[in-house]
């Protein structure tokens, strides 16, 4: 399962700038976090899902030494070497992504030059939906079967993860890349920081999840996460200073720590930890309230994580609010940010035979605050793959 549109679009942009059919071509899907906010870095748990948008990555030889990339939604295109490590200027931020995944995979022996490659999304850019994760993952993938190469999974992950850290300046976690590759369709992936180890966790039939886009600028580079990263590795070396158990993460502090112990160390490390601590639990009990099929309790952990968001970690912002509040007046199941926060989307749970009427009434409610949101009801859907170039595959 695929979103052709995206393959579509990059195929035509290819054709037309380099006037040749893809050797390989290469599609990752976005994300949804659902649980397990801001945990990834702190070797914590989530659950969250792959969806039915995506990136679209194809290549085709070139006779030129370098990389030929073109970005077919911004019309853009540009050169550079591949073994370099220096990023590319303001101008092309968006090819750092992709020019970060050729860079890294080298040590790998995926050593891939003298390349036209093209890459389309739709993701909606800023929309919290981890269109740079998809981007690398795609490229990564793309990389490996043009090289003819094979790496594990776990490993591609990091290597994404590197490609956004070193060459787009966030110092992000697994969980969007995990999503991207582990995706499963009608269901959501448990992803365990620590051990990275995943799972699939079955959802109930009537379940939907409803994305609320208010068109935030969202940028987490340029944003206060790598601050709140730093909070937490703080929190995490006091805690250690005052538990009777070796703590290396904020996994290590249960929430009975942390209720005994948070006024011994740094007020504001304290109250970014209290977010995460908190995230880790909702986790274990989101799966059993999921095992019991009880998506009342589900959602309403989704209420509790968007209030610590909001009141500790301090990573939302008054639109994103103002959707999670209409959410709740609606009658939605559970609503909370989704992401790293500071723009970006809202997640809504909801029955399906009330998704339709709920995203509507909460819509209105927005556009009488001022902004004009807007929705789509998202299919959790299947991780990244390879694409024959005969098309002759499912998509959605």
């Amino acid at each position: 399962m695929y979103d052709p549109k995206p393959v579509e679009l990059a195929n035509q942009f290819h054709q037309a700038t380099y006037a040749a059919p893809p050797t390989v071509q290469a599609y990752a899907p976005g994300r949804i976090e659902i649980l397990g906010n801001h945990t990834d870095y702190n070797a914590g748990t989530t659950l969250s899902t792959a969806i039915n948008r995506g990136t679209a990555v194809i290549l085709s030889p070139s006779d030129t030494p370098g990389v030929n990339l073109s970005a077919a939604n911004l019309n853009q295109s540009v050169h550079f070497n591949p073994t370099t490590d220096e990023t590319l200027s303001e101008e092309f931020q968006w090819a750092n992504y992709v020019k970060g995944v050729f860079n890294l995979l080298r040590p790998h022996g995926i050593e891939v030059d003298n390349v036209n490659c093209t890459f389309a999304g739709s993701i909606p850019m800023g929309a919290g939906l981890s269109s740079s994760a998809a981007l690398e993952v795609a490229t990564a993938f793309a990389l490996i079967e043009y090289a003819g190469g094979q790496l594990d999974p776990i490993t591609v992950a990091k290597v994404a993860q590197a490609a956004e850290q070193r060459f787009a300046g966030c110092n992000c976690g697994l969980l969007d890349q995990f999503s991207s590759i582990f995706g499963i369709p009608s269901g959501l992936i448990y992803s365990d920081f620590r051990t990275l180890e995943t799972a699939s966790i079955a959802l109930p039939t009537e379940a939907r999840f409803i994305m609320i886009n208010p068109h935030i600028q969202h940028a987490l580079a340029a944003s206060p996460y790598n601050e709140r990263r730093i909070s937490c590795e703080k929190a995490a070396a006091q805690f250690n200073e005052w538990l009777d158990h070796p703590v290396e993460a904020l996994r290590d502090v249960s929430w009975e720590d942390f209720t005994q112990y948070r006024d011994r160390i740094d007020p504001e490390a304290a109250q970014r930890a209290e977010h995460v601590i908190a995230e880790i639990t909702r986790v274990a009990q989101g799966i059993e309230h999921l095992e019991q099929h009880d998506l009342n309790a589900f959602g309403q952990l989704l209420y509790d994580s968007h209030e610590t968001s909001r009141t500790a970690f301090e990573n939302s912002c008054p639109e994103l609010d103002t959707v999670v509040e209409a959410a709740q007046q609606a009658g939605a199941l559970g609503a909370r940010l989704s992401g790293g926060g500071w723009g970006g989307s809202v997640v809504v749970l909801a029955r399906e035979a009330e998704a339709e009427t709920l995203t509507e009434s909460i819509l209105e409610t927005c556009r009488q605050k001022g902004f004009q949101p807007t929705a789509e009801i998202t299919i959790p859907s299947a991780g990244a793959q390879i694409i024959n170039p005969s098309f002759k595959q499912e998509i959605l």
